[in-house]
């Protein structure tokens, strides 16, 4: 179907004459997280009369004041205290170094506020008018914000861009105090003796990293098989074998079934096999996933179908009502911030008449920021072989890297999963130090279908960490060099 242009789309069949009068837009973005604001811009950029509306009184979303930002400013610190302690290793005599944990909350706070002031401008900038309130459908083409002054507009398009917000087990309700989410978890306050993480995912091994660092004794726990589930199983049972190095307690295929507020904290009834067992912690922050957000905006009264609890979209981020899209946690791609700004481009893209290209979902990154890093392109080994490929494997580990030696951190390895018959590289997959920046080489060859031996006649810089990228790659061949 061709991409249909501003002035091709309707407003929708249910406009009264009471609303016929108001201020219109090109496009309305409700939300402003990284796939509204990011949508916003460039509707602006395109020359689209834009609005976006966000309820609370900044710019930014979950992304930048909830979660990616401020959760890589403690993670950035936490690995910097980690290398302050052993720096004697290096030479380097430290004394006395200890953690001020108002000053880590403030630093973290003061790069949040500074990049939601950015947003802010870079709105200002391209002349997009912001409303501040919730927003919701009076009809497809009107739209409705209730906030400190209430306003109504008409847009020609909307996108949908609400994002999502922790989801909470029922018999495990978190109080803001013994038992957190992942929002909570992010207010100053001190740091924990020992804290139960329930669920480890990106969101619950992230925290578990930087609090282990910060000094905590740190339970994770997982009701799956095995650690990080989406990742490909053998750097799921590295990175469990490096988190227990770190002091971390690792409970895979384990059920919390109970948790019991007392006045010490938090006591914990564990099931495993069919056996249980309790285990008392100061906090327990629940890291069980996250949920759309859409209640009370009114896409139930306009026909927006969904799929399961996401609204359901086409490859161009359309719903089913012809001038509504959808973008970020409220459809079923991945939920990662940089895959709602990509959708939120493609979006805006379509409703300008641009060319467009759906996305390749096989070729997003997924990172997770914790100590050892982990991140992954394209399939893992098992989900090739489930679809029939004839697969080879290569490895290379970080120990027989120089640069990795230099810089003190050697755990770990960078994986290619291959197509025998044509030699293309169906995923990468990478655990250990800059993993997350790594990944940025095998997500462009991803994209371009690289093959295996365009990766080894690749010159990569020496020493470097992404030296173990070619070396991988000889690797599938069996040919590794400094092996």
């Amino acid at each position: 179907m061709p991409p249909a242009s501003p002035r091709d789309s309707a407003f929708g069949p249910r406009i009264t004459k009471e609303y016929r009068r108001l201020k219109e837009f090109d496009v309305a973005i409700i939300g402003s997280g990284p796939g509204g604001y990011v949508a916003a811009i460039r509707a602006g950029i395109l020359g689209l009369s834009t609005a976006l509306v966000e309820k609370d009184p900044f710019l930014g979303g979950t992304c930048l004041h909830r979660g990616c930002i401020p959760t890589k400013a403690l993670l950035h610190t936490a690995e910097l205290f980690d290398e302050i302690r052993h720096a004697q290793d290096q030479g380097i005599n430290v004394q006395g170094a200890s953690l001020d944990i108002a000053q880590v909350h403030a630093r973290k706070q003061a790069i949040v506020d500074k990049f939601a002031k950015g947003v802010a401008f870079l709105c200002k900038k391209r002349k997009v008018e912001v409303f501040t309130g919730m927003g919701n459908f009076v009809d497809a083409g009107t739209i409705r914000v209730a906030g400190s002054a209430d306003s109504t507009f008409r847009a020609r398009n909307v996108i949908i861009a609400t994002g999502s917000t922790p989801s909470h087990l029922p018999h495990m309700r978190p109080d803001g105090k013994a038992i957190i989410d992942s929002d909570m978890i992010l207010q100053p306050g001190a740091v924990p003796k020992s804290l139960a993480v329930i669920g480890s995912g990106a969101v619950g091994t992230e925290f578990a990293s930087v609090f282990a660092s910060f000094g905590s004794q740190v339970h994770l726990i997982e009701l799956l098989p095995r650690l990080l589930p989406i990742e490909d199983d053998e750097c799921s049972q590295q990175l469990e074998r490096s988190l227990k190095a770190r002091g971390i307690q690792c409970y895979t295929a384990t059920e919390v079934t109970e948790a019991k507020v007392g006045g010490n904290g938090v006591t914990l009834t564990l099931k495993k096999d069919n056996a249980t067992s309790t285990l008392a912690v100061e906090r327990v922050l629940v890291a069980t996933g996250r949920r759309p957000v859409l209640e009370g905006l009114g896409h139930e009264k306009i026909g927006v179908a969904m799929n399961g609890r996401f609204i359901a979209v086409d490859e161009y981020m359309r719903t089913n009502v012809p001038n509504v899209y959808a973008i970020g946690d409220v459809v079923a791609t991945p939920a990662l911030a940089h895959v709602a700004s990509h959708e939120g481009i493609l979006a805006v893209d379509h409703i300008a008449g641009k060319p467009v290209h759906p996305i390749d979902y096989l070729a997003i990154p997924n990172c997770t920021y914790s100590h050892p890093e982990v991140a992954s392109v394209g399939l893992t080994e098992r989900a090739a072989r489930e679809k029939g490929y004839d697969v080879r494997v290569g490895k290379f580990p970080f120990s027989a890297l120089a640069k990795a030696a230099i810089v003190g951190d050697t755990s770990g390895f960078v994986k290619i999963v291959a197509d025998k018959r044509y030699d293309e590289v169906l995923g990468v997959h990478i655990i250990g130090p800059r993993a997350t920046e790594l990944i940025a080489e095998a997500t462009l060859g991803k994209r371009l279908e690289i093959t295996v031996e365009s990766i080894t006649h690749t010159v990569h810089a020496h020493p470097t960490l992404a030296e173990s990228m070619a070396e991988a790659a000889h690797a599938v061949y069996g040919e590794t060099i400094h092996i």
